[in-house]
């Protein structure tokens, strides 16, 4: 459909009717006339607002069918392609990364966090089950437990993190964590792959770390001899030649 040629003729009006809702300074040229809809268009015009560069000035304007009668609907400033805008909304929960959390924060799982599930199902210790039943009755117990997806997903990121096996003090460590005598046994399911560094020494003193990691303080290392202290020959005593000193 043809753009309304009465309303795209309609400058005038549209520029008066941006004069009247900001400052003239702020208005540039007339830079075009875009259809909307049948009778209906906007007008376009720079802005020369300070900060707001590449953004414009839209007019609508639109006329009743049969009548010569111009209506302005909306004037607005908008965003043109090369105009600097604000990154898009991004939720909190999205936003929050592990270690952002300060003291007094609250961040509350999610309604439906496949990671949890009620204590008396099958979650992070199916042996434990027979005794949920009994501690919801009473009211005893933790309402939520470890869902088997939530475990796993703790677990593979434990394994590919710092604690893991492909980080890099890991990679030069001469034996692993599994073999050393500072790692503290887990109980339940993740006993199997994970424990507790407890090496004052150790840059993970009290962190989860996998069988498969490993660092210099493990409990087995030893000096190699040449990085021993070196014992020097005793000292000589030149009793023959004279120390040529400088007069200053």
């Amino acid at each position: 459909m043809p753009i309304d040629d009465q309303l795209a003729a309609a400058v005038a009006i549209a520029r008066a009717a941006l004069d009247e809702a900001t400052d003239a300074a702020t208005i540039g040229d007339h830079v075009g006339v875009v259809e909307d809809g049948e009778r209906l268009v906007s007008h376009h015009f720079a802005c020369r607002k300070a900060g707001y560069t590449g953004w414009y000035w839209s007019v609508s304007i639109s006329r009743a069918p049969d009548s010569d009668r111009v209506t302005v609907n909306d004037v607005v400033l908008l965003p043109g392609d090369d105009a600097i805008t604000a990154p898009a909304w991004t939720p909190y929960r999205e936003r929050i990364r592990p270690g952002d959390l300060s003291p007094g924060d609250v961040l509350p799982p999610d309604e439906d966090d496949a990671r949890l599930v009620p204590a008396w199902s099958a979650g992070d210790g199916e042996e434990q089950t027979p005794d949920r039943f009994f501690a919801r009755e009473v009211g005893l117990g933790r309402e939520w437990v470890l869902s088997l997806e939530g475990r796993e997903l703790a677990a593979d990121r434990w394994q590919a993190g710092e604690q893991g096996p492909e980080a890099a003090i890991a990679q030069q460590a001469a034996a692993s964590c599994h073999s050393c005598g500072f790692m503290i046994s887990l109980a339940g399911p993740l006993s199997e792959r994970f424990g507790v560094c407890a090496n004052g020494m150790a840059n993970d003193d009290g962190r989860v770390v996998s069988f498969e990691h490993g660092c210099g303080a493990h409990s087995g290392a030893r000096l190699s001899r040449s990085a021993g202290a070196q014992k020097l020959p005793p000292p000589a005593f030149d009793t023959l030649t004279v120390d040529e000193v400088d007069n200053f």
